[in-house]
């Protein structure tokens, strides 16, 4: 489960509290949002979103590996139930705002960045750069403080 990507894992942690963008914390936190399931369903929960909604019957499949009657607490209490529920979620989008899966860029990673200190090397290598010369820098002598 660590393992998981981050964003997915905070989605895990959402659905495992059920504190996310469900009905249930709507009611409670933003009374002006919408409560309704977009698939028509009159109030989103948790247990609507992996049991029943028909957004997501292609993907379902997931938790019935791990609980063929999709009982919560195997879902979201056991360790099997818990990385079925990731793969699903990674997979359907479910839980997000939107309620499908996000299209973001992969972030990038140490590697993917240039080491800082070949680039001041190259910077003090370079004959065309313009650096301030150390010498300008220096106060005059009778601006000195003793």
């Amino acid at each position: 489960m660590l393992n998981e990507k981050r964003e997915v894992f905070g989605r895990l942690v959402q659905c495992r509290t059920g504190h996310g963008y469900l009905a249930e914390c709507y009611n409670k936190f933003v009374p002006s949002e919408d409560v309704d399931c977009p698939c028509g369903e009159p109030f989103q929960t948790r247990e609507h979103l992996l049991c029943e909604c028909s957004r997501y019957e292609d993907q379902r499949h997931i938790l019935k590996e791990a609980s063929r009657d999709l009982f919560l607490p195997e879902l979201l209490g056991t360790k099997e139930g818990i990385a079925a529920t990731a793969k699903f979620l990674e997979e359907s989008g479910a839980f997000t705002k939107t309620g499908r899966t996000r299209l973001n860029p992969p972030l990038s990673t140490w590697e993917d960045k240039p080491d800082p200190r070949l680039r001041t090397a190259e910077l003090a290598a370079s004959p065309n750069i313009c650096a301030p010369n150390p010498k300008a820098l220096l106060l005059p002598a009778t601006t000195r403080a003793p």
